[in-house]
């Protein structure tokens, strides 16, 4: 493993555009589960929770576990050695972005500057009446859902619910970072969720290096994958910050 590190750390130097691209693996270390799989969200909860339809004709019956979930539970979360690496990563000028699929801000947190949220951010509000954009801070939740303080509206936590379409400037970002990376480092990702999973793919036929990250394989591993450092995000990403002098 160690020649692994030092020779993905050797890529990443000589790299003129590095792009980091993360799933929940990276933020199950913080706490938070996974959505899919034996122990994720799904397997407690019902998903349709978060369909865009049910949320505007129930809003009390989803926002109740909608808060639960991304507000009670997800709202303690710290990020962990993994995102922490990132972004001092993006610090040395060793990493140009972070493509996430994640919506819990932990990134942000961590530091990293430069990031295209594939599937929104729970850190912020969307009014559904008049487009109004609220931060979290600004809001007073409680057991009853979150309704506009301009219009009345129904607020609705700015990620993507089933039914929605990935946001624009998040989307074309991540293409064009797919475009023109010399390497993308996969962290945490299994790539089964469309559209997002075929992200990676695309920087492999641009001529991207992929350095891949993960516990156990996925997708990526045997079709695109270069080099494969297996084991936890934290303890991956902490070896590759000594071999990258961080």
């Amino acid at each position: 493993m160690r020649n692994k590190i030092e020779t993905a750390a050797e890529i990443i130097k000589l790299s003129k555009k590095t792009t980091a691209f993360t799933g929940a693996g990276i933020s199950v270390e913080s706490g938070i589960p996974p959505f899919r799989g034996k122990n994720g969200l799904w397997s407690k909860y019902d998903p349709i929770i978060l369909e865009l339809d049910y949320f505007k004709s129930k809003p009390e019956e989803s926002w109740k576990v909608i808060k639960e979930i991304f507000y009670d539970f997800f709202g303690k979360a710290k990020p962990n050695t993994a995102h922490n690496v990132l972004a001092k990563m993006e610090a040395k000028g060793l990493l140009n972005s972070v493509i996430t699929q994640n919506i819990d801000n932990l990134h942000y947190k961590a530091g990293s500057k430069n990031v295209y949220e594939f599937h929104g951010n729970s850190n912020n509000f969307v009014c559904l009446k008049c487009g109004e954009k609220f931060k979290l801070a600004d809001i007073v939740l409680t057991d009853n859902p979150p309704y506009c303080e301009k219009c009345g509206g129904l607020l609705k936590p700015d990620f993507i619910f089933f039914g929605e379409g990935i946001p624009a400037k998040a989307y074309s970002a991540s293409i064009e970072a797919a475009n023109t990376s010399d390497v993308f480092l996969l962290i945490g990702t299994t790539g089964e969720v469309m559209p997002a999973s075929q992200i990676p793919f695309l920087a492999k036929q641009n001529g991207a290096k992929i350095i891949e990250v993960n516990t156990e394989m996925s997708n990526y591993t045997n079709s695109i994958t270069d080099i494969f450092l297996q084991g936890k995000a934290t303890e991956i990403m902490k070896e590759l910050s000594f071999a990258l002098s961080l």
